[in-house]
C-alpha cells in the first residue's frame, strides 16, 4: 500500500477506536466515575462525527491507492465526488457510497446545530437528550467499521 494510503487507512482506523472509546464512555457509568466525568456526560454526537472521518479518510487512501487524490479546498466535496465516480464505474459496490452518504448526512446535521447556535440564527428544535443519539451512533460505528473494512481489503487487493 502507498505510505501516504496507509497513513490515511490508519487515520480511518483510529477514528474508529476514538468513536468506539467514546460511545463506551458514554455507556458506561463506572467508566465515567474512574475518567471523574459527570454521570449526564455524553459523546454521542463525537461518535458520529468520528466514524464520518473514518470513512472519509478510507476514501481518501482508496482514491490515493488509484492516484486519484484530492486537495482542498472543498476536499470533502472532492473526494465524495471521486468516490461517487469509482462507484459509477462499477469497481465499487454502491451501498459503500451509500453508507458515505449517510455518514455525511449525519455529520453534516451536527454541523449545521453548530453554525446555528454560533451565528444564533432563528430558532432551531434539537432534542437535548443525549441518549437519543445512541442508535445513530451505533449505525455510525457499524456503517464505519464495514466501509473501512472493506476498503483495506480492495487496496490490498489492487496491490
Amino acid at each position: 500500500m502507498d505510505s501516504k494510503a496507509k497513513l490515511y487507512m490508519q487515520r480511518a482506523e483510529n477514528e474508529i477506536i476514538l468513536a468506539k472509546t467514546n460511545f463506551d464512555i458514554s455507556m458506561d457509568n463506572k467508566l465515567k466515575e474512574v475518567l471523574k466525568l459527570k454521570i449526564e456526560n455524553t459523546f454521542f454526537n463525537d461518535v458520529i462525527s468520528q466514524c464520518y472521518y473514518s470513512i472519509f479518510y478510507a476514501a481518501k487512501a482508496y482514491l490515493i491507492s488509484r492516484n486519484m487524490g484530492t486537495e482542498a479546498p472543498e476536499e470533502h466535496r472532492k473526494t465524495y465526488e471521486a468516490f461517487e465516480k469509482i462507484v459509477d464505474s462499477g469497481k465499487v459496490n454502491r451501498e459503500l457510497l451509500e453508507i458515505y452518504e449517510s455518514e455525511a448526512e449525519k455529520a453534516e446535521v451536527l454541523l449545521k446545530i453548530f453554525h446555528l447556535e454560533k451565528k444564533k440564527r432563528g430558532r432551531f428544535t434539537y432534542d437535548v437528550n443525549a441518549n437519543a443519539n445512541i442508535p445513530y451512533a451505533k449505525e455510525s460505528l457499524e456503517n464505519a467499521r464495514k466501509f473501512v473494512s472493506i476498503i483495506k481489503n480492495l487496496i490490498e487487493k489492487e496491490e
